[in-house]
């Protein structure tokens, strides 16, 4: 066989085995449609999907075990042990995957956590120093900035990286006096940052409304959704430049909404649940997929007891 043709036939033997590698492994990865978290009394809320390495986070609201899961890997593994450095409960997740960093949102106590998403080091750890508090969701700009949102006081929260490369923490906006007024009941919960890094969305689970928050004026304004309104709106998820998903906890519904280019407006285009679905709270997009937390806080302190195993859902993106 000439030499030429010989090359060919091995460069199309070499491909097809790569092809069939990965096509296996991209199987693999999208083969659990949900994840299993470990212990009886996990009553999870925040998750975190990190793409370098196609792991993801989940909290526990319980003790604030941090799990660390794989997709490629049906159940999750405890990555920082309950109780450790004063995090009793833990709600919100996010993942900053250019520095390697998980930001924790500590509830009730207060508290923001910062840990390498590698070996678990704790960078940093802040506290609000009030009470009552619920420091419940967190989503990480572009520039790295964390914006922290407080469901009890009307304050948002950030921490950023100084030019000393230290990380610090600040009350940065009062919404009193705002479009956005506190009322009786949970009041801010779920928030997103667009890609562009101008806006902050966020969801206000007592009133079922949407606001805008221009991070470089602060300006705060509600987004219009034609009269529909969100109640019970848990986690969101900015999944492009302008498709939002709302987690509605108690419908047991992801609601998917089309917004205007400059977050002004938005439209309801569909609402999606599944049979899996027990209780969820907030959602992360990992590839054409979200990972659903299954937290069944119906079944806390209500004299039932939880469906075992405590779960992630895994569903293709509405």
């Amino acid at each position: 066989m000439p030499k030429f043709k010989y090359f060919l036939l091995l460069l199309a033997v070499v491909f097809s085995l790569v092809t069939f590698d990965f096509a296996s492994t991209k199987a693999q990865v999208s083969s659990f449609d949900r994840y299993i978290l470990p212990g009886d009394t996990v009553f999870p809320e925040g998750v975190a999907y990190q793409p370098s390495t196609n792991n993801f986070f989940v909290s526990s609201t319980t003790d604030g075990t941090i799990f660390r899961g794989n997709q490629a890997q049906e159940s999750a593994e405890v990555f920082l042990i309950g109780g450790a450095d004063g995090r009793t409960t833990a709600v919100g997740l996010k993942v900053d995957d250019e520095k390697g960093r998980l930001f924790v949102a500590g509830g009730a106590t207060g508290q923001i956590f910062v840990y390498d998403t590698h070996n678990g080091e704790l960078l940093a750890k802040f506290s609000n120093n009030k009470t009552p508090t619920f420091i419940n969701d967190v989503a990480i700009a572009p520039n790295g900035d964390a914006y922290f949102t407080d469901s009890n006081n009307p304050i948002l929260y950030r921490v950023f990286t100084n030019e000393a490369n230290e990380i610090e923490f600040e009350a940065w906006l009062d919404f009193t006096g705002t479009s956005l007024q506190y009322l009786p009941g949970f009041n801010l919960n779920g928030i997103a940052a667009s890609n562009d890094g101008k806006y902050l969305v966020v969801i206000q689970s007592n009133t079922g409304k949407l606001f805008r928050i221009d991070i470089a004026s602060k300006e705060v304004s509600e987004i219009d959704l034609g009269g529909e309104t969100l109640n019970n709106g848990d986690g969101i998820l900015l999944s492009d430049k302008r498709t939002l998903y709302v987690v509605r906890n108690q419908q047991q519904l992801i609601v998917k909404v089309k917004l205007s280019k400059d977050f002004t407006r938005g439209k309801v285009v569909s609402s999606t649940t599944d049979p899996s679905f027990a209780r969820p709270t907030t959602i992360a997009q990992a590839g054409e997929r979200l990972l659903v937390v299954n937290s069944q806080f119906d079944r806390r302190g209500s004299g039932l007891t939880p469906d075992l195993p405590f779960t992630v859902s895994a569903i293709s993106l509405p």
